[in-house]
């Protein structure tokens, strides 16, 4: 078994400000990342942005700049929003990079044997970058429900990649799960469009009408369509082909995506590893979306929350808190200010913070500060490491949270005021060290979900003397948030 270990999050796209939905999806690959790490295994995790196409260009000519000033400003946010979010990424790609439009191109150029030429007539939107079938338009009477703009007849010569041929190959994998799709919903779906079929599909636009991409190898009169184009940053960023990153590292171990994009993750992708000759990734996690008050964020309702607005109050930390326990991993979650409000206030302050804070001063009260020797943790942690395995983040947090409840039930039997008053010098210390035991042991398992808390901790308890930090545990900046 390699002690390397593979994780990437989807690209954003940047054509708008980054969102709850882009930074969760951040936070549940760190997980992933830290928590490999913590096992001692070689890990690569890149996220990074989707940089081309046809939105891009009509956002910068809207903004009367070009789209590459418009990329780099955006990325820069994209790239920002991962350091306050202490996210532990060791690559991050632009699809921009001169690496990754000649890797692109040499992509290209090894998939020629799968390539055909040939005229397109389809129903495209701009806000998607992708083209409909004559059903979906149909359904929503020749208006994209998402942007709000008709669907436009296009009738061009495209490129084509062979999809099809690759249809039974990638549904063998799924089905003997080679190919891992979680959760099994979003297995089945996948499972269901392979069983009607896969088409062969569309991979460049003509450069009079979208000039801004990655030119199409001996042909410039046609740049590759961004979505094929993009998918690629998960084997360029390793150097594909030729570097010893591509070749220790690829296939993925796993791949964090939202579900708006199964399709091109879960067929197109590995239609294009396969016709590489190369591996399929390992596994796909796939998220669902995140309301605000239970409903979709959009600018004309006013409800979007930036994810900054939250890590500045209450601090990375209880921001990665929330969307990993109470936004449900295997399915769409809700954010309010209350319910964020009372999750930092009953279960990080007042349940695990209290926990620490009520140890720290009773083993500086009654031992002078002085812990003695700490027993081993022996705590059954096997459901938490199960529900990692499974990418079930809000049920290994709920593991936690287990015994962070188990600590505070314990100190409140074990009333160690009450024991210090029968002058049992040594039964106290037994009951405190065990408090300490219990925390470390909480702290191990906080790791990958929250590395600064967890690292707070171990740090109070590490020396065997407790060495308190400044302030309190979570703390929360006064200023009022945005309501």
């Amino acid at each position: 078994m390699s002690d390397n270990y593979y994780v990437t999050t989807s690209i954003p796209y940047v054509n708008g400000e980054p969102h709850l939905g882009h930074a969760m999806e951040f936070v549940l690959a760190d997980v992933l990342a830290r928590y490999a790490r913590q096992q001692g295994k070689t890990v690569i995790y890149s996220t990074g942005t989707d940089e081309h196409g046809g939105k891009i260009a009509e956002k910068a000519a809207e903004l009367g700049i070009e789209p590459k000033a418009l990329a780099d400003q955006m990325s820069e946010r994209f790239s920002k929003l991962t350091h306050d979010l202490e996210i532990s990424n060791d690559r991050f790609i632009r699809t921009t990079d001169k690496a990754h439009e000649d890797r692109a191109q040499l992509i290209w150029k090894a998939l020629e044997k799968d390539i055909y030429k040939n005229s397109y007539v389809g129903w495209y939107c701009t806000g998607d970058e992708e083209f409909f079938t004559e059903t979906v338009v149909k359904e929503n009477n020749g208006i994209c429900p998402d942007h709000n703009r008709p669907y436009e007849k296009i009738e061009e010569e495209n490129y084509f990649f062979k999809l099809s041929k690759y249809n039974d190959q990638i549904k063998a994998a799924i089905e003997s799960n080679e190919f891992l799709i979680v959760p099994a919903t979003k297995r089945n779906e996948i499972l269901s469009l392979l069983h009607e079929g896969l088409e062969d599909i569309s991979i460049s636009r003509p450069k009079d009408k979208i000039g801004w991409g990655i030119p199409v190898p001996g042909d410039k009169t046609q740049v590759m369509y961004v979505w094929f184009e993009a998918v690629m940053n998960y084997i360029t960023v390793l150097g594909y082909p030729e570097h010893e990153d591509f070749k220790n590292f690829w296939p993925a171990n796993m791949q964090v995506v939202g579900k708006g994009i199964i399709r091109f993750h879960a067929a197109i992708w590995p239609g294009i590893l396969l016709g590489l000759g190369i591996s399929i990734e390992k596994a796909l996690y796939v998220h669902g979306y995140v309301t605000v008050d239970n409903k979709k964020m959009s600018k004309s309702l006013g409800n979007s929350v930036s994810p900054n607005e939250i890590i500045e109050k209450y601090g990375p930390d209880a921001f990665r808190y929330y969307f990993l326990r109470h936004i449900p991993s295997y399915g769409d979650g809700d954010f309010s200010w209350e319910a964020f409000e009372a999750a930092y206030n009953n279960e990080l302050a007042n349940e695990l913070g209290n926990a620490v804070q009520r140890t720290v001063v009773m083993i500086q009260k009654y031992q002078n500060g002085l812990i003695g020797d700490v027993p081993a943790a022996e705590h059954d942690t096997a459901q938490y490491h199960a529900a990692l395995e499974k990418c079930q983040f809000d049920r290994a947090l709920d593991e936690v949270w287990e015994q962070v409840r188990g600590i505070n039930q314990y100190i409140e039997t074990e009333k160690p005021w009450a024991v210090a008053k029968t002058g049992d010098k040594d039964h106290l210390r037994e009951v405190l060290a065990y408090q300490v035991s219990c925390l470390t042991e909480i702290a191990d398992m906080l790791e990958p979900f929250l590395p600064s808390t967890a690292s707070k901790i171990k740090a109070i308890f590490s020396e065997g003397i407790v060495r308190p930090g400044e302030g309190t545990l979570f703390p929360k900046s006064e200023t009022p948030a945005v309501e």
